[in-house]
């Protein structure tokens, strides 16, 4: 049976994986040993005239990898439905995600836009793309789209519209991100030695059995035992950890699974830092291989260790999570998407203008707790 390759809104776990790499890059520029005195002269011959002290040289020290980065920071973090086995088969956005990281970037608020939020999406002549009001998830297939070679749609160009996309509805300057896939991510929660997550409601999963295997499937209909995860805290290995993150059949829909989603990778977030990994080099570079091909990484002209530098000092408790709600968009009897409701756009209006914390502080049901 072809496994569908779903994304998992997972895209954020490139933010912990910067956030561990970057106290790497910390340690290793703190502990590196500094120049060594310049060699005087050799060994004088008794005829020679004592030497003098020379003067002190001194050097300006290497500035580190971002050290310009001062915030604030937007990260764009998109998981895509590749479906490698299916050829042509356009990227779609399955998860779009935002890491905001103020000025002074002590603090972090991570938010997730709905895949079928309805959006204008710019024109994009390099895919042959005219424009239009659709779902927010098009943005990555359309702006795939290569004319001429239907076979190899490019998931870089499909991320350059979904950019602009996500910007100009949020209004906010994206300045780097990652597009992540299926692949791998089981692989990269069982590396960490699984996830300790508090599960907030019954799950039942429409993909997998209890014992890990695919349930059985005719056209769109599966059947068979599934696999449910029950409410409380629980150890969740990485096929369970990626089938519980996927689910978004259950009370709540697309906006339960964002919040999950959101709470997995601040689980992991918490592993990381529990297992002290930022400040093995080994284990970072353990995580960085089961990524593997699954991540795409995308500087905006800076490179990965820059930002990994930048955001190396803050820990996970500061990650803030927020879940923006929505309903859905109809007409003439037709589901076309969702919408924010006023109390999220105001969210990402109050983002733009600092003052994120009286607003959550004000709106503390915005928060995503557990």
């Amino acid at each position: 049976m072809t496994r569908r390759r779903w994304l998992l809104g997972l895209a954020a776990l490139v933010a912990v994986v910067l956030v561990a790499a970057g106290a790497v890059v910390t340690t290793s520029l703190v502990s590196r040993p500094s120049p060594g005195p310049v060699a005087g002269p050799a060994t004088p011959s008794p005829s020679s005239p004592a030497p003098t002290t020379p003067a002190p040289v001194t050097t300006s020290p290497t500035p580190p990898p971002g050290a310009d980065l001062k915030g604030p920071l937007n990260l764009l973090l998109v998981g895509v439905d590749t479906r490698v086995s299916v050829p042509g088969w356009e990227p779609h956005a399955d998860a779009v995600l935002v890491l905001h990281v103020p000025a002074g970037l002590g603090r972090a608020y991570l938010f997730s836009l709905p895949r079928d939020l309805v959006v204008d999406i710019p024109a994009y002549p390099k895919a042959g793309y005219p424009g239009g009001r659709t779902k927010l998830t098009h943005a990555m297939s359309y702006g795939s789209r290569v004319p001429g070679d239907k076979a190899h749609p490019s998931t870089a160009q499909g991320y350059e519209l979904l950019r602009t996309t996500v910007s100009r509805y949020t209004g906010l300057r994206i300045d780097a991100g990652a597009v992540i896939t299926f692949g791998g991510f089981d692989k990269l929660v069982d590396t960490l030695g699984g996830v300790d997550l508090y599960v907030d409601q019954r799950v039942a999963s429409i993909h997998r059995r209890p014992d890990g295997r695919y349930r059985d499937r005719s056209g769109s209909t599966y059947t068979g035992p599934q696999m449910v995860y029950q409410p409380g805290n629980r150890h969740l290995t990485g096929w369970q950890a990626l089938d519980y993150a996927r689910q978004r059949y259950t009370a709540g829909g697309d906006y339960t699974r964002q919040r999950h989603q959101q709470q997995l990778i601040r689980a992991l977030a918490r592993k990381i830092l529990d297992q002290g990994l930022a400040r093995d080099p080994d284990r970072v570079e353990q995580v960085v291989a089961a990524l593997g091909r699954t991540l795409v990484y995308v500087g905006g002209g800076r490179r990965l260790v820059d930002f990994a530098y930048a955001l190396g000092g803050l820990p996970a408790e500061k990650f803030v999570l927020v879940g923006l709600p929505g309903d859905a968009v109809g007409s003439g009897g037709s589901y076309r998407g969702e919408q924010l409701l006023p109390v999220g756009r105001d969210f990402l209006a109050a983002l733009r203008g600092g003052d994120a914390d009286a607003y959550l502080a004000a709106h503390p049901s915005l928060r995503v707790r557990s």
